[in-house]
């Protein structure tokens, strides 16, 4: 079963301008995310999608493929729907631009999960490191069934502590995300529901229509880069394995 990874990429950034194109170690930000996901097993395709001119003519020296798409999409889901609108392949994963560390093992285990079982989409999560705060509305939650099926997704702290001996096993959800083909183009036909317009999260359009999505726990994760100071924080790490190496 063949598996595309499309990786949206925009321009603007509120926090971080133009950070999609930062390029202190030589390579803009998203290259080094389809350098990452390069190492894949599984995957037979990896496309940049975006809307700006300037990340196409940025990443044509690395010999990425990419694909300009509507201006219009509010979301990167969307953006994604118009590229595997185009594609044949029976799997779509979305990786975000902004994660140049990302696991190449956990996008591969997300697509051998829907090649082997019936799921509509999969996703990942990480227990919350410590001194994370799961009041934080920028980290998202996400609470399990027994068969690792997401029950809820939440930015606020689920489940509740209503006990102060009893901790929680807050989860981390990650924004990765492995789509059968067809759910991904019925999925963005959807209008938007009642608890995503309240939480701003797209998956709560999946659970509300009663579709499944797995959730792979992993041990560890990567994190996207949201500022300068993240950024920096990034080169200091790959300048130091690229000295390890030599």
């Amino acid at each position: 079963m063949a598996a595309t990874v499309v990786i949206p990429a925009r321009f603007g950034s509120t926090r971080f301008p133009a950070k999609i194109l930062a390029a202190a170690t030589g390579r803009p930000l998203v290259q080094h995310v389809v350098d990452q996901v390069r190492q894949c097993k599984r995957v037979g395709r990896i496309i940049v999608a975006t809307d700006d001119v300037r990340i196409t003519d940025a990443l044509k020296r690395f010999g990425t493929e990419v694909r300009m798409t509507s201006p219009a999409h509010q979301s990167g889901t969307d953006r994604i729907a118009e590229v595997a609108g185009a594609l044949s392949d029976d799997i779509v994963v979305n990786v975000q631009g902004d994660e140049p560390e990302i696991e190449p093992e956990i996008v591969d285990a997300l697509i051998e999960r829907l090649i082997s079982h019936s799921d509509d989409m999969a996703t990942a999560a990480t227990p919350f490191a410590p001194g994370a705060d799961p009041a934080n509305p920028n980290l998202v939650k996400v609470i399990l069934a027994t068969d690792g099926r997401a029950i809820y997704f939440s930015r606020s702290p689920i489940p509740y502590r209503r006990e102060a001996s009893v901790e929680p096993p807050y989860l981390l959800h990650l924004g990765i995300y492995a789509y059968r083909r067809s759910f991904l183009l019925e999925f963005a036909s959807w209008k938007p529901t009642p608890l995503e317009m309240a939480e701003k999260l797209e998956q709560l359009r999946a659970l509300e229509h009663g579709k499944t999505i797995f959730v792979l726990k992993v041990n560890r994760a990567t994190h996207g880069i949201d500022t300068k100071e993240q950024y920096d924080a990034f080169v200091k790490r790959w300048k130091q394995r690229m000295t390890n190496d030599q």
